[in-house]
């Protein structure tokens, strides 16, 4: 973490200097901005993520407004992915969420006994997140911490951006011949007793729609959710119990010879945790409101599935009723497909506005996080002159087909896991089908399966072979490194923050020590001083050097042989208002710990690579040390030049 750049201060640095001459953090609920750059409706994960990153830009004016009295008490969704871990480390809260949070490190597998099926016994035990597959853990934290986290981001923001509660979206109309503000949104006010205490217009330059499956901004640019549904009854309670099932603290899928199965998540604190108890078959014309099922119902339920153990409930913090249902909507945003190519996108959808599913495969939160991660750089780039407006249809195009391929994998694991077991797993012969599928689904379920296309913002793999480890559209996968200047032991991608802004890690060769007219060194002189350079031609007036393209280098060699005083310029630039010497900008490779970045992330050694990341931390494009054309080719056709 790096403050003090523009003189010291003091008090806690994650506070960002407030930004002059802004008002919107200060306006009170009932008085809106008559305009702003971006709306978003809706204040859950998706929408409190799209916030957080868009408050740290003063020059971007943010509106986000939710219908409720205030923020969250009692989350829904639980699960964080370690691809969520990992986007909260660039927020800056991933440690505190370790703090705080229950760590999944196993996941066990109970089914019923063959020599008495009607009582159910462990059968395996599967470690949850594979080795090497992430620095961070799988955790379970209740969804009203995420939102306060992502509420202190936007809070401490330059900005101070905060939610107008009370307030959400009635319709909104677009006028394709201005762009001016040319989304107009009118907004209900609504009063604790849920009626409407006047209305309210804005006009936005983007609105975004993270309202919920019921989404007024998806329903108004005629978005529709497609699927279907199980019909089958599901409860979810979080309960402080007395039980003497022995694996309440670990992750547990539980499948009962005739009364259903049930899925345990132990949630943070010690003493609490979660349970989803399938309940009843419904009818294919009914509701799941119709049974009228209780709280009691889903202990019940647990308890004669769960036999021989019992369930002893002291305290039922929060539970709800719910069907499974698997749906798409057929556009992320308002532009229809015939008319891409003359319009750019105004309005977006993200989160349960565009795709809805089961909550067991701890999904829900995670995806519509990643939505907005997706979408908040590009409308950062667009809104501060960096990028043409044209990038934007990258949204729909690269979360959709995700969206789509989580569907998909939900709607198969939703059906094993009420299948009832087969013979063969009821006589022990096989491994039963819903803890094969969990193994199978283990980079899905930990939301790193996620891969965009090759696209204007996804580069070529014809030297993906320089870095088989990095694969280009997944997400960067971070080693251990030490920083030259101070030696500290670190992960490399812990160094991207929810910026906006790129990164450009340089892996030097085998005999690349950094001195001059090395391979890095070349590439540094290209980046600082040729008129080609990315680096240079994205730069505006009064930037850092780094503003918009962080450069870091990965030397092969130990620290103690390296000098960081010989590095180029560019590895150590001046910066802020007195021009300090940034000094975070060389690595090498850590060989105390014999974690070996190059080996464990496949970078040829021989020759060393570049490798581009986008903003939101995937893997934009793999390319030689001197393919400097290349690079600015790639850069040229998303990045702006400076006037």
């Amino acid at each position: 973490m790096q403050y003090y750049v523009d003189g010291f201060r003091p008090g806690d640095p994650d506070v960002s200097p407030k930004a002059a001459n802004l008002d919107i953090g200060d306006r009170t609920d009932s008085a809106l901005p008559d305009t702003v750059d971006v709306l978003i409706a809706g204040c859950g994960p998706a929408g409190l993520c799209l916030a957080a990153q868009l408050a740290r830009f003063p020059d971007i004016s943010t509106l986000i407004v939710e219908p409720k009295q205030g923020p969250m008490e009692k989350g829904q969704a639980d699960g964080i992915s370690v691809r969520s871990m990992e986007m909260f480390q660039a927020f800056g809260f991933a440690d505190k969420v370790k703090r705080e949070a229950y760590w999944v490190n196993q996941t066990t597998f109970w089914r019923p006994d063959p020599e008495a099926p009607q009582n159910i016994t462990r059968v395996g035990i599967a470690q949850d997140v594979a080795d090497d597959q992430s620095e961070m853990p799988h955790t379970i934290m209740n969804q009203a911490r995420v939102h306060q986290m992502f509420l202190d981001v936007m809070k401490n923001a330059p900005t101070r951006l905060e939610p107008s509660y009370g307030v959400r979206v009635r319709d909104l109309t677009i006028d394709t011949n201005t762009d001016d503000h040319p989304v107009t949104v009118i907004l209900e006010h609504v009063a604790p007793d849920g009626s409407i205490d006047g209305l309210s217009k804005v006009r936005a330059n983007y609105l975004v729609g993270c309202d919920g499956a019921r989404s007024a901004v998806r329903t108004a640019i005629g978005g529709k959710l497609h699927g279907d549904a199980a019909h089958q009854a599901w409860g979810v309670m979080d309960i402080l119990a007395n039980s003497d099932f022995p694996d309440v603290r670990r992750k547990c899928l539980i499948q009962s010879a005739n009364e259903g199965n049930v899925l345990i998540i132990p949630r943070e604190g010690g003493y609490l945790f979660r349970m989803y108890v399938e309940l009843d078959k419904l009818n294919p014309d009914e509701r799941v409101a119709n049974r009228n099922l209780t709280s009691e119902h889903i202990i019940a339920a647990a308890n004669r599935i769960m036999r021989p153990y019992s369930l002893d409930v002291k305290e039922v913090v929060w539970w709800s009723i719910y069907e499974i249902g698997h749906r798409l909507t057929d556009k992320f945003d308002d532009v229809p497909p015939e008319q891409q190519a003359q319009r750019t996108p105004r309005v977006f959808t993200a989160g349960d506005a565009c795709h809805t599913h089961s909550p067991k495969a701890g999904q829900g939160m995670n995806v519509s996080m990643g939505d907005t991660f997706n979408l908040g750089w590009k409308l950062a780039h667009v809104l501060r002159g960096l990028s043409a407006p044209s990038l934007l249809h990258s949204y729909s195009a690269e979360r959709q087909l995700e969206a789509k391929r989580l569907v998909e994998t939900d709607h198969k694991w939703a059906r094993i896991m009420s299948a009832p077991p087969g013979k063969s797993e009821l006589d022990g012969s096989e491994m039963p089908r819903f803890q094969a599928q969990f193994i199978q689904n283990l980079e899905f379920t930990g939301g790193l399966a996620v891969q965009y296309e090759q696209s204007s913002i996804v580069g070529t793999p014809e030297h993906q072979h320089l870095a088989t480890g990095q694969i280009l559209g997944k997400r960067f996968h971070s080693a251990r490194v030490v920083r030259l200047a101070d030696a500290k032991p670190m992960h490399l991608g812990h160094v991207a923050e929810a910026d906006a802004r790129w990164r450009l890690y340089a892996f030097a060769g085998r005999d690349d020590n950094g001195e001059r007219d090395g391979a890095i060194d070349r590439l540094c002189t290209y980046l600082l001083s040729d008129p080609a350079s990315p680096m240079r031609r994205s730069l505006r007036e009064g930037q850092d050097l780094d503003a918009v393209i962080d450069l870091r280098a990965v030397f092969q060699q130990d620290f103690t042989k390296l000098r960081f005083e010989i590095m180029h310029e560019v590895l150590r630039p001046e910066k802020g208002k007195y021009g300090l010497r940034d000094f975070e900008k060389v690595f090498c490779v850590d060989h105390k710990s014999g974690e070996n970045i190059f080996e464990l992330r496949g970078i040829d050694r021989d020759r060393g690579c570049m490798i581009i990341v986008r903003p939101d931390q995937y893997v934009a494009h793999i390319l030689p040390l001197d393919a400097t054309t290349a690079l600015s080719d790639f850069f040229d056709h998303i990045l702006l030049p400076s006037a």
